[in-house]
């Protein structure tokens, strides 16, 4: 029998749909500062950080997984956290800009949704973020921040279903020692 270890494979974060999304939610929300609001407008920072801390805290999860399911656990946390302070940075601008919000079922969120669908780059949505209008794009960001969001809750679903059937490291550790014990015995 070979020695089983207790570190479990981690990593894998590229592979995510939620880090894929999480990924062209961030390049998006750089082409959106840099292309609509006016470089002294300290908002770009904070949405520039919250869409990067969204992705990186998925990617850090998942490294982190290998030796804490907790920290996974928070950090996915985290990256839902910042993405919901994104989505709300987006909704302040069509609100203070007298922009509609697109109807979550409505044509053009609807097509959002279908394109999300099919692929998961930043090339399906790079002609949209570079030509439209800044109405048009800040609604795509939105069906986009909210796709995502909804890929980190089933994510966040899934890890603690994995947490209540395999258990932490400690847990791990513990059978690999017992394990081990019973071998020498």
């Amino acid at each position: 029998m070979a020695d089983e270890g207790f570190i479990p494979a981690h990593g894998g974060y590229e592979s995510l749909k939620a880090f894929q999304k999480a990924r062209i939610v961030y390049d998006g929300t750089v082409c959106f500062c840099r292309r609509f609001m006016d470089k002294r407008d300290r908002t770009i920072d904070q949405m520039v950080q919250a869409a990067r801390s969204g992705k990186q805290n998925i990617l850090e999860g998942s490294q982190a997984s290998g030796t804490s399911k907790e920290m996974e656990i928070k950090l996915v946390g985290v990256a839902r956290a910042s993405f919901e302070e994104l989505l709300e940075d987006y909704l302040d601008h069509l609100r203070t800009h007298d922009f509609k919000l697109w109807s979550k079922d409505c044509r053009e969120a609807l097509y959002v949704r279908k394109l999300g669908a099919k692929d998961a780059s930043y090339e399906s949505y790079r002609a949209y973020f570079e030509t439209r209008p800044p109405e048009i794009v800040a609604n795509i960001m939105i069906c986009l921040i909210h796709q995502t969001n909804f890929l980190l809750d089933r994510l966040l679903m899934r890890l603690e279903a994995d947490f209540l059937k395999e258990g932490g490291m400690r847990e791990r550790m513990t059978q690999a020692r017992l394990r081990s014990r019973g071998r020498k015995s």
